[in-house]
């Protein structure tokens, strides 16, 4: 799994409830130590409004729930039965989803502090993009609740425990502390010495861009407050710096770009598609060479297993409007996102590819009608109808056209984004398998790519919860993995992030404002893990402070 943040080190079975109860939603769930033994632990899932615990058993030599299947560890134990939902139930054959795992609140909102990472990841992370002196902290994976902290110290990397007894903070049996910045204060004041003498010195903090979606405001205070420094180069200065210094990993191949043949069709000569995502353009005569060329590529969005598709391209050029047409036709695409206006500072950003108002455009072999127009505050939405001379049978395809972002900067205030985003997402849903969204400004680079990573990102808001983990900068990079360039300026890095904050912030006063479901502490017996096995499973919650225990074996059979 991505993330081990559902494991909750310091709450009670009551605690447990009011979160679920409060920030979670039905198939919300968390996994905590516990209170009656230990060395076992408990899930918590809320399910029609109720909070079930069921016990983790661990025996010493694997994890289970008091019966079913066996893990080595507590992470493959929470992924099997999020990815197998059938295999938990109740006795009486209800269902017990695992959907949205409801993370813990970070220890410290320091950067430096990196959350679920493997030791590996720590390792690379430091060797490639850190320099002697770098460090961060993160999760133990072996040891729940406890911290390591990583440093990078004469080109190799070493990883220092870091012990969580009782809310206090120490190294080794060393000092305690009150908290993880307190400690780190600390040791970058006194250095540690490893047993083979080397100085561990912490001088450079990694820091991360991996957030809590709902902690995300924390996150914007200290950028914006880093980026008022006296050197300007913290924030989203830093963020953003370090991501462009991956660019040398997204040089891919763009020959078909580069074709004598397809110059005429590419806007800037230098902006090309890449050949492993580009958009191949499906019927046209093999032996015309390059006549399935066009500058536009795939693009998926965050969600995994729910990924929203994307087509990412330039503005049209007079050649390049049938090429266009035929694109969005092939690809079955009912929505295109405008971006750019036609002109600006006197120059042409895109030609107009669509009718005007009660008129019809032909192009090659296809017709476009133009239905209606209704001018709103920040964008213009057209309806058209797409035939061709094959196909007779019109589609309604919906353009967005918004007007109010400037060629050079981003816009002052993220809602007229956000709300054509909602109803982008709202036509695309009215129609049953519709196909990419069209998204292009004048390169289909930097607006075009703000766009995208803003919608992909609230996609998997809405699909995993408001405490789903989220990555702008690794989001950035998915994207530019699939076209070069994606997301140009700091200002339009920055622009994300209050999007997707002013996003988060709007959804949890709604979520406030509603009537939150109370959650009700009923018989919670006679669960198993899969419908076909014997109902060993276990657990009965007899009370509402108490731990679930396990029922007793069945009679054998």
């Amino acid at each position: 799994m991505s993330s081990r943040r559902w494991f909750h080190s310091n709450v009670s079975g009551l605690e447990a409830e009011r979160l679920l109860t409060e920030r979670g939603h039905d198939g919300s769930y968390l996994v905590r130590p516990s209170k009656s033994n230990p060395l076992d632990f408990t899930l918590s899932v809320r399910r029609n409004g109720e909070v079930t615990h069921i016990k983790i058993q661990n025996s010493g030599d694997y994890y289970d729930l008091y019966g079913g299947e066996k893990f080595a560890t507590l992470s493959e134990l929470v992924q099997y039965y999020t990815e197998n939902p059938g295999q938990l139930r109740e006795k009486n054959g209800q269902l017990i989803e695992m959907k949205f795992p409801l993370n813990s609140a970070d220890p410290t909102t320091e950067r430096w502090f990196h959350g679920h990472m493997s030791s590996r990841e720590a390792e690379t992370v430091l060797l490639d993009k850190g320099k002697n002196g770098s460090f961060l902290v993160r999760e133990s994976q072996g040891k729940p609740g406890n911290y390591v902290l990583t440093v990078r110290c004469d080109d190799k990397v070493t990883h220092v425990m870091i012990r969580n007894q009782g809310g206090r903070y120490d190294v080794g049996g060393g000092e305690q502390f009150a908290d993880l910045t307190e400690l780190v204060e600390h040791y970058k004041k006194n250095p540690m010495v490893e047993k083979s003498g080397t100085v561990v010195h912490l001088r450079n903090p990694f820091n991360a861009t991996r957030i809590n979606a709902a902690c995300i405001e924390d996150r914007v205070k200290e950028l914006q407050k880093e980026n008022k420094n006296v050197t300007g180069k913290a924030g989203f200065y830093e963020e953003f710096e370090v991501l462009q210094k991956q660019e040398c990993k997204h040089l891919y191949s763009r020959k078909e770009g580069e074709r004598p043949e397809n110059k005429s069709k590419n806007r800037y000569k230098n902006i090309l598609p890449f050949d492993h995502s580009r958009v191949i353009l499906k019927g046209r005569d093999p032996n015309i060479v390059g006549s399935d060329y066009i500058n536009a590529n795939y693009l998926d969005g965050e969600a995994k297993g729910t990924k929203k598709q994307y087509i990412a391209a330039q503005g049209c050029l007079p050649a390049t409007v049938e090429d266009f047409w035929a694109a969005i036709y092939q690809e079955n695409s009912r929505i295109i996102v405008m971006t750019t206006k036609e002109v600006e500072k006197g120059r042409n950003k895109c030609t107009r590819y669509w009718p005007d108002p009660e008129t019809v455009k032909d192009v090659g072999n296809y017709h476009v009608k133009h239905i209606k127009e209704t001018e709103l505050p920040d964008y213009i939405l057209r309806e058209f109808e797409l035939t061709t001379d094959n196909d007779f049978i019109p589609r309604t395809i919906y353009h967005f056209h918004y007007t109010g972002w400037p060629d050079h900067g981003v816009p002052k205030d993220p809602s007229p984004v956000l709300s054509i985003l909602q109803e982008v997402d709202l036509k695309q849903k009215a129609v049953l398998s519709a196909g990419p969204i069209i998204v292009h400004c004048s390169a289909g680079i930097g607006r075009t790519g703000t766009f995208i990573v803003i919608d992909s990102l609230i996609h998997l808001i809405k699909e995993q919860g408001l405490d789903t983990e989220i990555d702008i900068s690794k989001a950035i990079q998915n994207v530019r993995a699939l076209r070069s360039g994606m997301v140009q300026t700091e200002a339009q890095y920055e622009f994300i992030y209050k999007a997707i904050h002013h996003y988060i912030s709007t959804e949890m006063a709604r979520l406030k404002s509603s009537d939150a479901p109370s959650a009700v502490y009923g018989n919670l017996s006679n669960l198993r893990v899969n419908p076909d096995a014997p109902p060993a499973l276990p657990s009965h919650f007899p009370g509402r402070h108490e731990d679930v225990k396990p029922a007793p074996p069945p009679p054998p059979h």
